[in-house]
C-alpha cells in the first residue's frame, strides 16, 4: 500500500456558521479558538503568504516542489478555513493568485496535475476540491468552464466498483484516491455543477465495501486490513455525502477514538486531517475531545519566529520522519486549528 503527501483531501469553504442543530451541534459550538491558538493561526497564514511563488503556487522543499498543484490546493484550503477568499480578507490577493494558478494548470482535456507522476489523480482530486470550493463562493465565470472539464474527468474515470485509483482510467480503485474524487464531486454539486447522483451513490457503495466489521474500521481496498487513516478518510467521505448518522460512520468514529496516538506513524498528518472534519461532523463530546487533543499537540510542536508560525516536519516528530514538507504541514494544521471558526458550509447537516 502506498501513501505519500498527496493523499490528503479536505473540503473547506468559508461561509456561515453551522446551522442550528440538536445536542451534538450545541457541544460542538462550545469548542472555540482561544487567544493563543488564534495567534498561531494568524502567524501560520502570514508564514504561508511569504512562501507563495510569483506564479501563485506554493511549495518549499523538494518533495513539495514536485507537486505544486497539490501544495497550492492545500494552502488555499487553509486560507479559506480562516475566512480568506478572493476579494475578502487580509490574504485575498494570495488566494486570488493561487486560484488563478490552479485554473492555469487545467489542461485541455481537463486533467490537472503532473502527468509524470504515476499517482497524479491525487493532485487532480485535491485541486478539484479547492477549485470547486472557490467557485462556490465566487461564481467566477472564468472558472466554471475549466471546473466542468475537471469534474468530467472524475465522472468518466470511475470504475465499475464505484471507486478511483492512480490514473484517470476506469480500472482499479482504493479508498485514498476515491475519497478525494468523492469530495470534489460533492463540492462541485453544491456549487451548482451537473454531477450525476448515480456517480456519488456508486462511490458511497465502494466506500462501504471497505468497511471491516470485526474492528469497525475501514480498509485501503475491500478485504484488506483496517487502519486509522483509511478509516478517517472513509467516514469523512460518507459524511460529506450526507450519511452523518449512518451506523458505519459511528463505528468508524469509535475506531478512530480507540486507535488515536500522538505521532502515530509517518501518516499522522494525513490521517488526522481526514479525522478532524469527520469528528467535527460527529460533534458533541467526540469533537470536543478530538479538537482538544490535536490543539494541545499542535501548539506544543509549532515553531514561532517573530510574528510568523509554522511546523517544521523534521522537528515535530509527528510523521515518523516521513516526507512531509513545512508548507504541507503548516497548511494542514492551520486548517485543523481553524475548524471552530465554522467556515465550513459543506459540513452543515
Amino acid at each position: 500500500m502506498k501513501f505519500n503527501i498527496l493523499f490528503l483531501g479536505a473540503s473547506l469553504l468559508a461561509g456561515p456558521v453551522f446551522g442550528a442543530d440538536s445536542g451534538p451541534a450545541a457541544v460542538r459550538d462550545t469548542v472555540t479558538v482561544d487567544a493563543k491558538t488564534e495567534l498561531v493561526i494568524k502567524g501560520a497564514l502570514k508564514w504561508l503568504a511569504t512562501k507563495q511563488a510569483p506564479n501563485g503556487a506554493w511549495g518549499v522543499e523538494p518533495q513539495e516542489l514536485q507537486h505544486p498543484v497539490a501544495m497550492t490546493a492545500y494552502t488555499l484550503m487553509a486560507f479559506q478555513a480562516a475566512g480568506h477568499l478572493p476579494g475578502e480578507g487580509e490574504y485575498a490577493k494570495n488566494v486570488s493568485l493561487g486560484m488563478q494558478y490552479l485554473l492555469d494548470s487545467v489542461q485541455p482535456d481537463g486533467l490537472i496535475g503532473n502527468r509524470n507522476d504515476g499517482q497524479y489523480m491525487y493532485s487532480h482530486g485535491v485541486a478539484s476540491i479547492a477549485l470547486a470550493e472557490l467557485y462556490g463562493q465566487t461564481k467566477s465565470a472564468a472558472a466554471r468552464p475549466k471546473l466542468e472539464k475537471v469534474i468530467k474527468v472524475i465522472v468518466s474515470s470511475q470504475n465499475e466498483e464505484g471507486g478511483w485509483r492512480y490514473r484517470p482510467v476506469a480500472r482499479e480503485a482504493d479508498i485514498s484516491v476515491t475519497v478525494l474524487q468523492v469530495v470534489a464531486l460533492r463540492a462541485a454539486k453544491n456549487g451548482g455543477l451537473d454531477v450525476p447522483q448515480s456517480t456519488i451513490d456508486n462511490a458511497v457503495k465502494y466506500v462501504k465495501r471497505c468497511f471491516h466489521p470485526g474492528t469497525g474500521g475501514f480498509t485501503y481496498q475491500p478485504g484488506q486490513s483496517p487502519g486509522f487513516a483509511r478509516t478517517a478518510a472513509a467516514i469523512y467521505s460518507l459524511q460529506v455525502c450526507g450519511l452523518y448518522d449512518d451506523p458505519l460512520v459511528k463505528k468508524g468514529s469509535d475506531y478512530l477514538m480507540k486507535e488515536y496516538k500522538e505521532g502515530q506513524t509517518e501518516y499522522w498528518t494525513y490521517g488526522n486531517f481526514y479525522a478532524a472534519p469527520a469528528q467535527y461532523m460527529q460533534g458533541g463530546e467526540t469533537w470536543a475531545k478530538w479538537y482538544g487533543k490535536l490543539n494541545k499537540t499542535l501548539l506544543a510542536k509549532v515553531t514561532t519566529k517573530n510574528d510568523t508560525s509554522f511546523w517544521d516536519h523534521a522537528k515535530t516528530g509527528l510523521d515518523g520522519g516521513g516526507a512531509v514538507g513545512p508548507v504541507y504541514s503548516t497548511a494542514v494544521y492551520t486548517m485543523i486549528l481553524s475548524m471552530p471558526y465554522h467556515y465550513i458550509p459543506l459540513y452543515q447537516r
